[in-house]
């Protein structure tokens, strides 16, 4: 009898265990969205997350189905929670109010519309889509949108104070400014995303990255008014691979040192990117009077097409309709990397190094390059340019067009 007892509780036990282990699935139908694209859903969506959060298993599914619309004023989710790893699955739409006017949020609270902040192990993936239906938004001036104009944050999706964050398979369309922003982060990896908005879209960058370490994103298509991927203040080991750019402001380190602040970026590489009728390509661009530096930074087998501006260095941003003043400060570019640049431009300057005089760029070094002018996929005789200010102690090896003349040729034995 004692042993048909311990038996019985010894596989009570073992069930609870393996209830343990699997995650708790949580559908924000069941929270009481109605999924219609018309009815707000925000508190159905809140109220599904304190289900999620507040559940004893070790992970948590909360999960958008597929076929649905949800209708969503700003939301975030804090990841203060039980289970140790939480999965959003998302498959599908989330709509943010198309009329600026009808955004529920205290103006401190209408940076972002959808966030999530302080998590340590996340993932969100799924085949949905986010709509920021920007349109509105884009159309008002500043005096009529103090909100968005005031705030440099304004994302339709953000990932802040976080740490080991998968995200993949999303669609981000016509966000009101950033489409993803990551900030003050650690170890966040972003995969197969497609990004889009229209090229006349106004700050409507693809991902703003700052203040964040170890940061990879990869294998996604951004085509968008802005910069396709912005790196700011205080990032390093951003690693970019196979992306798609293109329309847009192609990859920006920057802009760095404005009203004189010490800004850094360090340990970027982009890899395999393609560019496809992008105003600039790889850009670095900093504010006269800055301090602190872009440094460690390697372009890597990238392609060009109907590309205006494919490489440049900018040490002279100044306030718009402004004169710019000379500086005896600047931020300092060095230890920059390009390598295997191929492809078209249809601009007259394809490369262009506009450095401090007072701090100028140095360990700057080009390998393999090869940008020639064209047009619809056809080349033409006209030979594009390069402008070269201020680079020292910088060089060229291989086969580089146009000639850079900054650039010491290094002759290989």
């Amino acid at each position: 009898m004692g042993l048909k007892m311990l038996f019985s509780i010894s596989f009570f036990q073992w069930v609870l265990f393996v209830q343990s282990m699997e995650p708790f699935v949580y559908d924000v139908n069941l929270a009481g969205a109605i999924g219609d694209g018309e009815s707000d859903d925000t508190e159905a969506f809140k109220n599904a997350w304190n289900v999620v959060c507040s559940s004893h298993i070790s992970s948590g599914i909360f999960r958008v189905p597929y076929g649905q619309k949800f209708l969503l004023q700003p939301l975030t989710f804090n990841g203060e929670c039980r289970p140790k790893n939480i999965t959003f699955q998302i498959d599908g739409i989330l709509i943010a109010p198309s009329d600026p006017s009808s955004w529920k949020c205290k103006e401190t609270n209408c940076n972002n519309w959808i966030t999530f902040q302080h998590f340590d192990g996340l993932i969100i993936q799924g085949t949905g889509s986010l709509h920021g239906q920007g349109q509105k938004w884009w159309q008002m001036g500043c005096m009529h949108n103090k909100v968005l104009c005031s705030s440099q944050k304004a994302a339709s999706f953000a990932i802040l104070d976080s740490k080991n964050v998968h995200i993949s398979g999303l669609t981000s369309v016509d966000s009101r400014k950033w489409h993803i922003s990551i900030e003050r982060s650690s170890s966040v990896h972003a995969s197969k995303l497609n990004i889009k908005a229209p090229k006349d879209s106004p700050n409507t960058d693809g991902i703003r990255i700052q203040h964040s370490t170890n940061v990879t994103i990869a294998s996604s298509i951004i085509k968008t008014g802005d910069d396709c991927i912005g790196i700011g203040d205080g990032s390093k080991y951003i690693n970019i691979n196979r992306i798609f750019c293109g329309p847009g402001h192609g990859i920006s380190i920057g802009s760095l040192g404005e009203n004189g602040r010490r800004e850094t970026v360090e340990y970027v590489t982009v890899r395999r990117a393609n560019f496809y009728a992008t105003e600039n390509g790889l850009k670095i661009k900093t504010w006269q009077g800055g301090h602190g530096y872009a440094r460690y930074i390697r372009f890597e087998h990238i392609s060009f097409s109907k590309v205006i501006r494919p490489i440049i260095i900018d040490q002279y941003t100044c306030p718009l309709h402004q004169h710019c003043k000379n500086y005896s400060t600047a931020v300092e570019i060095s230890n920059i990397l390009y390598n295997d640049l191929r492809g078209t431009t249809n601009g007259e300057i394809a490369v262009e190094l506009s450095c401090s005089k007072s701090v100028p760029c140095k360990n700057i070094r080009m390998k393999d390059i090869q940008l020639d002018y064209g047009i619809n996929g056809k080349m033409y005789d006209g030979h594009p340019k390069s402008h070269c200010l201020n680079v020292v102690q910088s060089w060229d090896e291989g086969y580089v067009y146009p000639n850079v003349p900054c650039l010491t040729k290094k002759l290989s034995y």
